[in-house]
């Protein structure tokens, strides 16, 4: 029903279609039924781009996290003599006979172990390579002994010869020589390379002293090689970290004796 002044509109029906009828009285023409609002017309979507769709950008996924060696820091103290032997390495001087044996239960073959270290001693930048002196791995009448040891059995032989190497260090001992473990597989903090590269210094050093090198060296200058026989997991002082008795040229690598 839609108002009309102060009267009232009727609707009839006329031929079937509804009208609206003015009352007596009423002021003005009928007014229209009201309408509802235009639909508000939706925005037309921007038109698709020819062609193939762009390719998204993938998030870089990471890869798998590098796998941590773990040291055990203490074993049984019982050793696995390496049942192996070899020729001997060298040119010239004393021949002396080693022997390789690994802490028992720390996953370190002692036959791979004792062919690491051949190959170490017959590095063409060795004491071997230089005359020396010459080395055979052997597994019984040895001159010396290699023993790579865990962190508190390294200490625990240190401590005979009167050393303190502070879970860390490795040691020469009256039968030969102690490696830590740790220094083994880790390498140290001071040193450039891979811990491969610094079993080489290891072996260097220990056995420096065996063929009769007593003192420590310390660095012969700033941007210089390290010597072998300098302890340079104490520190480098300025020089390079080196792993090898002899430079490129065979050149011996020396520096000041400090003890």
């Amino acid at each position: 029903m839609v108002s009309l002044g102060a009267g009232a509109a009727l609707a009839h029906l006329r031929g079937g279609a509804p009208d609206v009828t003015a009352a007596p009285g009423a002021v003005g023409p009928p007014t229209a039924a009201p309408t509802a609002p235009p639909a508000t017309a939706k925005p037309k979507p921007p038109p698709k781009p020819s062609g193939p769709a762009p390719e998204r950008t993938r998030r870089p996924t990471a890869g798998p996290a590098p796998e941590r060696t773990t040291v055990p820091q203490s074993g049984s103290g019982a050793f696995t003599t390496a049942r192996a032997s070899g020729a001997p390495v060298g040119h010239g001087g004393t021949l002396r006979r080693y022997r390789v044996q690994v802490e028992d239960g720390i996953a370190l073959s002692a036959r791979e172990t004792a062919a690491e270290i051949q190959r170490i001693l017959a590095h063409p930048r060795g004491w071997a390579a230089h005359g020396r002196g010459r080395f055979q791995l052997v597994s019984e009448n040895a001159d010396f002994v290699i023993r790579i040891a865990t962190p508190d059995t390294a200490d625990a032989l240190c401590a005979r010869q009167g050393y303190n190497t502070h879970g860390e260090l490795n040691c020469e001992t009256v039968d030969g020589v102690v490696v830590n473990l740790k220094r083994w597989m880790l390498g140290s903090p001071t040193f450039a390379g891979e811990p491969a590269e610094y079993r080489h210094l290891i072996i260097n050093h220990e056995v420096g002293h065996e063929i009769g090198i007593r003192s420590h060296m310390g660095c012969p200058g700033p941007g210089r090689l390290a010597p072998a026989m300098m302890q340079q997991i104490k520190g480098l002082n300025g020089c390079r970290s080196n792993a090898f008795p002899y430079d490129e040229e065979g050149i011996y690598i020396t520096g000041p004796i400090v003890s």
